[in-house]
């Protein structure tokens, strides 16, 4: 990580050097970053979790567009119904405080 954030800093600190030894500051630090990764022990762990991660996304069972679709239509159908019970409570609520109890009428 400090090699990807040299390389950036580098990008940032030579600003006055061409924009293309700029970029390669950055390309550096990330290739350095990435040789040191691929060759101490923490890296490798991070390599091979990677690989383990990504073999276990293809084993999940991804919706199909239609389940996908029925179930934001039922998420945002159950937000609606949801909004209206919050109004009519807070508004009865109003009416029964304001009203009813304390006899405050609105202007």
């Amino acid at each position: 990580m400090l090699l990807v954030i040299a390389g950036l800093v580098g990008f940032y600190y030579f600003g006055e050097h061409a924009l293309v030894l700029r970029v390669l500051y950055v390309i550096g630090g990330l290739l350095g970053g990435a040789l040191v990764a691929w060759f101490t022990v923490p890296g490798q762990e991070f390599f091979a979790f990677s690989r383990d991660s990504w073999g276990e996304t293809r084993k999940v069972v991804w919706p199909t567009r239609k389940e996908a679709t029925q179930t934001t239509a039922a998420v945002f159908g159950f937000v609606v119904i949801m909004a209206l019970f919050l109004w009519i409570s807070d508004k009865s609520l109003e009416w029964v405080l304001y009203d009813l109890i304390l006899g405050w009428k609105k202007s």
